[in-house]
């Protein structure tokens, strides 16, 4: 099951002059250059609307109100999932082009950048965080951020602990091509996990950080026996023989697409099985926000029809979930949590600022 965590053209430059591109020669999505506002149903593309932009907003105020004086968030308000927590919470910000030493909230993102960073200095090995996810998202945010800080001894420092973090995930990839909740070979293998760690490997090596085409190679062959050919979903265990699940289903469909499959029976099957759970998908599912966090970059993917069906019911459906404070946590928990990182993620999908959330 899903831990309780929960549980960029070739020759284009960044701001702070990073070039993008390949580190190996293995098929990964191409990218696409952010347009530089949003646009409200422009040529029938659904775009963002004013109460996803007023959403986003409110979103982003509460995760400011709630960041703790070291400069990460949490999930408890005690510092537990540290740093899967700020690794969503800076791409959240990101996903609206506010980066750490610019614009109104650079000192605050600055403050969690310096978190995430101390995090890879207290390390010996690279690895950030307790389990695998939030080694994941650790690496995914420092690949999204690195040329982007405009500080040239930032920019090195989130390079060298870029290059650390994905070296811990290729060495421990299991030999059936996917990883678990720890960074060893024997540790066995799960979808979800799987996921989390390939889709930040596929942004690093968009960012320019060498990635072998054998473990891309080994991900497809993990992700095909993950593949339920009868329903056409994907499935938790390294073995397609059991109930598809919506999470699974979603970010395996992303992390095939990302791989070189986007035309793969198993991608488009995965699709129309997403397909067949809608209208319910939207109203609620297990792993909520994880699920469909995967879901709206697989519809991005897959072309802008796909996304033009999906994005639109789930902008209305998280812009009805936001609570009063502008959070998409229910309770006292006390800290951020994930899920309002998430849905903040994905209403701002539109914007297209983030290289690995575009086709």
């Amino acid at each position: 099951m899903i831990v309780s965590l929960w549980t960029h053209s070739a020759a284009a430059q960044s701001p702070a002059g990073k070039k993008t591109g390949s580190g190996t020669d293995a098929p990964v999505a191409a990218e696409r250059t952010p347009d530089p506002k949003p646009r409200e149903e422009a040529d029938g593309a659904p775009e963002l609307t004013a109460k996803a932009s007023q959403a986003i907003d409110k979103g982003l105020k509460y995760l400011l109100s709630t960041q703790n004086k070291d400069g990460s968030w949490d999930s408890d308000g005690k510092g537990t999932r540290a740093v899967a927590i700020t690794s969503l919470g800076l791409m959240a910000f990101m996903a609206k082009a506010h980066f750490p030493g610019s614009g109104p909230y650079g000192d605050k993102l600055d403050r969690a950048k310096d978190f995430l960073l101390r995090k890879a200095k207290e390390g010996t090995d690279g690895y950030l965080g307790s389990v695998m996810y939030e080694h994941g998202l650790a690496t995914l945010a420092l690949s999204e951020m690195w040329g982007m800080t405009r500080n040239a001894k930032d920019d090195d420092a989130i390079r060298k602990a870029l290059e650390a973090a994905v070296d811990v995930i290729v060495r421990s990839q299991n030999v059936g091509g996917g990883w678990r909740y720890q960074p060893q070979m024997d540790a066995g293998q799960d979808t979800s996990v799987t996921v989390m760690v390939f889709v930040a490997l596929a942004s690093a090596r968009q960012a320019g950080v060498m990635v072998p085409s054998e473990t891309i190679k080994r991900v497809v062959k993990y992700l095909e026996g993950a593949w339920n050919a009868e329903s056409g979903g994907f499935t938790y265990p390294s073995h397609g023989n059991q109930a598809p699940t919506i999470a699974c289903t979603a970010g395996g469909a992303y992390a095939a697409q990302l791989a070189g499959q986007r035309d793969a029976e198993m991608v488009a099957a995965a699709l129309r099985w997403l397909g067949k759970q809608a209208p319910g998908i939207f109203a609620g599912a297990r792993y909520y926000y994880y699920a469909h966090y995967y879901a709206i970059q697989a519809m991005v993917q897959a072309s802008d029809e796909q996304y033009a069906k999906w994005y639109p019911r789930i902008r209305d459906a998280l812009i009805s979930k936001q609570q009063a404070n502008g959070s998409w946590s229910k309770g006292k928990q006390g800290g951020a949590g994930y899920a309002t990182p998430m849905a903040i993620i994905i209403l701002a999908t539109p914007h297209r600022y983030i290289p690995i959330y575009q086709r």
